[in-house]
């Protein structure tokens, strides 16, 4: 048996705080027997299987999770010992991690789409167990790598086949066995259960590693029930809610919103994939998504190329309701008045335009939950006077993950929303949001360095990220403390807010600002391609591949006034003065995005380094810099 580390954490505030309900679960496992025993819902979990939805009861839910809570202790795991789990959303994948919260174990979600390389070092670094593989298919991309790892004992595939691997077995099997304890030792797993303090370690996420090695953040119970409460506390959940799973559970902003769905008695849904969300939105008619603002800008790129593609006077229409939606939004945002007249042109809009938005979220939206990166203004007002409510939130999974969030009580655009309850919120002199709460992690995994520098001497956690609180005590992040870059001329930039004005451009769908030590700004830019074939049939010259659209010195011309408009009224040195486009969009299989889409501006450096170099000597052979 592998040892457990323990850790005692630098944190000031361990405890939960002011309770909002006298009966809240302290512990997952208690989460989950609250859910069955208050809603007992006959459709828990469902998922989309041969065509046709299938319903997981809760009762079914908490029968299960125990099974494989029992099924893993008779494999000989003990509590504090460590799980993985590695696999598209499923109600397998809130099972296994359901059985081990009864068990007492860690689980470390893994991303389905990390490098092999990368898994093995979270398996060695955790001294992982257990493995809960999707499939077969999953298992032989990682197999090579995760065969050095000398901790693991067992695989748990989630369906049969791969079960004649060695040390291989299926959840049904593990199922199995763990029924038959239940029977022989009736008492076992409430025993395992009331173990678990509400202090102990839940889960080990490893943060993506964009500035170095990944870290296993320690999280509790306590940390991330307090959160799930107090996060959902202005919010008008019930019963009656309809979820769609769409973000990975291995993001614990989705996992965490699993919980909020089972706190609150909803039914949830989860995707068949990211290509399948638009139908399974038109199937489940969800009334809550969870997502993070790049859904909500692929989406509005989307309606906007359909309209263009019509040309003439119905994208004249759509450019006007979309202008109507912002100034609607707008005037709502501040509280203002609204206009008779404006009121009738938004009732056209929403006739013409707006409904066929919500449409395709399904109908029935109330909420949209948005997180993990900054909502550009732009898209918060076109959704919201659009009817489509987007609330935008402010996290870290150091944090369980919610620290701020915007709500149907408090809203502010341009904010992240204030502090959620319990938790409170101070920047530092150098501007760097600082957080202290229950939600605040207990610490890094073995590294104990790492977690006092992420510490204040009086145990408030550094974010990382640059903000200000204004006078209504509504929190706004203008970047990201390791983001900033300062020029040759010794001025620091922050690259988001000026990423954000240029990805308003139609014809822009990724960017990166670039210029740390040099003598100005400049800007790599994925170009959004289907827009610009629509743009070359409306300009009478025949489309092209993406390569001949990026060295094309018209359409870089294009590019080049498309920036300046964006960005106008930044102050000299903030200013774009050159830009190379790219040809092919940052992934996160390529390496240039983190598995929830944040850029590695490190790796985008060493790998566009030819480009890069390009764009300042041809400026230095132009004519010298100002």
């Amino acid at each position: 048996m592998t040892e457990t580390t323990t850790y005692v954490s630098p944190r000031k505030d361990i405890a939960r705080g002011t309770k909002l309900l006298p009966d809240e679960p302290q512990t997952l496992g208690e989460l989950f027997k609250y859910a069955a025993e208050k809603f007992d819902l006959i459709d828990a979990l469902n998922c989309k299987r041969d065509g046709e939805w299938k319903r997981i009861s809760s009762r079914t839910v908490l029968e299960r999770a125990g099974n494989i809570a029992l099924g893993l202790y008779s494999l000989g795991l003990r509590k504090g010992d460590r799980t993985a789990i590695i696999s598209a959303n499923s109600p397998e994948w809130t099972l296994a991690d359901a059985g081990c919260q009864f068990a007492g174990l860690l689980d470390v979600p893994i991303y389905t789409t990390l490098a092999p390389a990368s898994i093995k070092y979270i398996i060695d670094d955790s001294q992982t167990r257990v493995f809960f593989v999707e499939n077969r298919e999953m298992y032989e991309r990682i197999a090579e790598e995760i065969s050095q790892c000398s901790s693991l004992e067992k695989f748990i595939f989630f369906d049969d086949d791969g079960v004649d691997l060695p040390n291989a077995m299926s959840l049904a099997g593990l199922e199995k066995i763990g029924a038959e304890l239940r029977e022989s030792e009736m008492g076992l797993l409430d025993s395992l259960s009331s173990a678990i303090e509400p202090g102990d370690v839940a889960t080990l996420i490893y943060t993506s590693g964009t500035t170095g090695e990944p870290k296993g953040v320690m999280l509790s119970h306590n940390n991330i029930i307090s959160n799930v409460i107090d996060c959902g506390e202005r919010y008008s959940f019930s019963d009656h809610d309809k979820p769609l799973s769409v973000l990975p559970l291995s993001h614990i902003f989705e996992r965490s919103a699993m919980y909020l769905y089972f706190f609150n008695g909803m039914s949830v849904h989860y995707a068949e994939s990211v290509d399948k969300v638009p139908d399974n939105l038109r199937e489940v008619r969800p009334t809550l998504l969870i997502g993070v603002p790049r859904i909500f800008e692929k989406v509005y790129a989307k309606a906007k190329l359909k309209a263009a593609r019509s040309g003439g006077f119905k994208e004249k229409i759509f450019d006007w309701a979309i202008e109507i939606a912002k100034a609607f939004a707008l005037k709502n945002g501040k509280r203002e008045s609204i206009s008779l007249g404006l009121k009738l042109k938004h009732a056209l809009a929403d006739r013409l335009v707006f409904g066929k938005l919500r449409d395709f979220f399904g109908g029935r939206l109330r909420y949209c939950i948005t997180g993990g990166a900054a909502l550009p203004d732009e898209i918060h007002l076109i959704f919201t006077g659009a009817g489509i409510s987007i609330m935008q939130g402010y996290g870290l999974t150091e944090t369980s993950p919610v620290i701020a969030s915007n709500n149907p009580v408090d809203m502010k655009l341009g904010t992240v929303g204030k502090p959620i309850r319990n938790t409170k919120v101070r920047i530092a002199e150098d501007g760097e949001i600082e957080a202290s709460g229950p939600g605040v992690m207990l610490g890094y995994y073995k590294k104990e360095q790492a977690t006092r520098e992420t510490f204040t001497e009086d145990g408030w956690f550094r974010t990382g990220d640059i903000g200000e609180i204004d006078d209504e005590g509504f929190l706004k992040i203008t970047d990201r403390k390791k983001e900033l870059f300062k020029t040759s001329g010794g001025k620091y930039i922050a690259p988001s807010p000026i990423e954000q004005m240029i990805r308003s451009s139609r014809f822009v769908n990724q960017v990166v600002l670039i210029g740390n030590e040099r003598k100005f700004a400049s800007a790599l830019i994925v170009p959004n391609f289907d827009m610009l074939d629509s743009y070359a049939k409306h300009k009478g010259f025949k489309p092209m591949s993406p390569t001949e659209y990026c060295g094309d010195p018209k359409i870089v011309d294009l590019f080049e006034r498309q920036v300046t408009t964006a960005t106008k009224g930044l102050a000299k040195f903030e200013t774009v003065k050159k830009i190379a486009l790219l040809e092919k969009e940052l992934s996160v299989d390529g390496g240039e995005l983190t598995p929830t889409l944040k850029m590695k501006r490190r790796v985008i450096d060493t790998k566009y380094k030819d480009v890069i170099d390009r764009i300042y000597t041809e400026a230095e052979n132009e004519k010298p810099a100002e």
